[in-house]
């Protein structure tokens, strides 16, 4: 048995940084171009990352999730996200879109089934696509899981969240006074698409009020090493694409995912979710895994919503894991 000469990093539970092999822009449409990257083994197993939002963007410590020694590690940004274009479009921007290309994606570069990986609203994307294109996936992991259910985006309101963190909500009220969620949800909405940016940058608060829950250990985000105009105008992206999907409940029907959760049973897959997740809960992971009990659901304890060391373990735990579960046939 060959075993691995690359370690996973202690001090983050990741392996260590690397760059891709390989960069390009793949046009979806008439008007959306993405784009995409592979780093790692180019005969490894294909496996594709779903980054969060909607409207976040590859980061390079989503790399470090995957041993480069086994896998081909493909990332890309979703439509009007990261370095694809047109930057925070919301034209042709929905699930059915996004679906679409990953499919796209997957036969443009000559792969028959791949891994697929998604955390947050990767997840909710991840799953979605499992379920569509069953056939396309040979094994899916998901962690930090949001369904997409109308429980799941009320808990962002008085009634959840704001339970947890009411000196955060009061300064989320004084930003954007509203008297029920619904209210603020449309405040928002109205702000973020005023050709006005001070109406832009007042929305933008609510960007700041969702990330009060994904923290275990609160450090200084990599975000804040930008200069402060591109940390509000990739705020400011960021809630354009968020507010599209959240008004329009992320384009799936209530209860879709756990709906069809059936179509999962024949795939093998992990879920992971930190126990102390408060941007997403964990009773989200508890009803996927209740639905596809054949997947293995690792609750992480001392972990929330973002990669910190624990949860970080977790992935590159399951990664290595799913690298024993070869692809029938890696390349079409």
């Amino acid at each position: 048995m060959v075993h691995s000469m690359i370690n996973i990093e202690q001090d983050t539970g990741l392996y260590p940084p690397i760059q891709p092999y390989t960069t390009g822009f793949l046009k979806v449409s008439n008007l959306h171009t993405l784009y995409y990257e592979e780093s790692g083994n180019p005969q490894g197993i294909p496996i594709v990352h779903l980054h969060g939002g909607p409207g976040s963007a590859s980061k390079p410590k989503h790399r470090q999730i995957f041993n480069p020694e086994k896998y081909r590690i493909i990332l890309f940004d979703q439509r009007g996200c990261g370095q694809s274009t047109p930057k925070g479009e919301l034209q042709d921007n929905t699930t059915q879109h996004l679906l679409e290309d990953i499919e796209t994606l997957r036969n443009h570069l000559n792969i028959n089934q791949w891994h697929v990986f998604g955390g947050s609203w990767g997840s909710t994307l991840a799953l979605t696509y499992a379920e569509t294109y069953p056939t396309s996936v040979s094994a899916l992991i998901v962690y930090a899981v949001f369904l997409a259910e109308q429980w799941g985006f009320d808990w962002f309101g008085k009634n959840g969240l704001a339970l947890m963190f009411p000196d955060a909500y009061e300064k989320l009220q004084q930003a954007l006074p509203a008297t029920s969620d619904e209210e603020r949800l449309n405040l928002c909405l109205k702000l973020i698409q005023s050709p006005s940016r001070a109406d832009n940058i007042q929305a933008s608060a609510f960007a700041e009020w969702e990330g009060v829950g994904m923290t275990f250990f609160p450090t200084e985000e990599e975000e804040e090493l930008l200069p402060d105009e591109e940390i509000v105008d990739d705020n400011i992206s960021y809630m354009r694409t968020f507010m599209h999907y959240e008004s329009n409940h992320c384009f799936l029907p209530e209860g879709f995912i756990i709906q069809n959760a059936d179509k999962l049973k024949n795939i093998p897959g992990a879920i992971i979710h930190g126990r102390y997740d408060l941007c997403c809960p964990v009773k989200h992971a508890w009803q996927l895994h209740k639905a596809w009990p054949t997947a293995k659901l690792n609750i992480v304890h001392q972990a929330a919503h973002r990669m910190e060391l624990p949860l970080n373990a977790a992935l590159t735990q399951a990664t290595d894991e799913m690298a024993k579960i070869q692809p029938i046939q890696q390349c079409a």
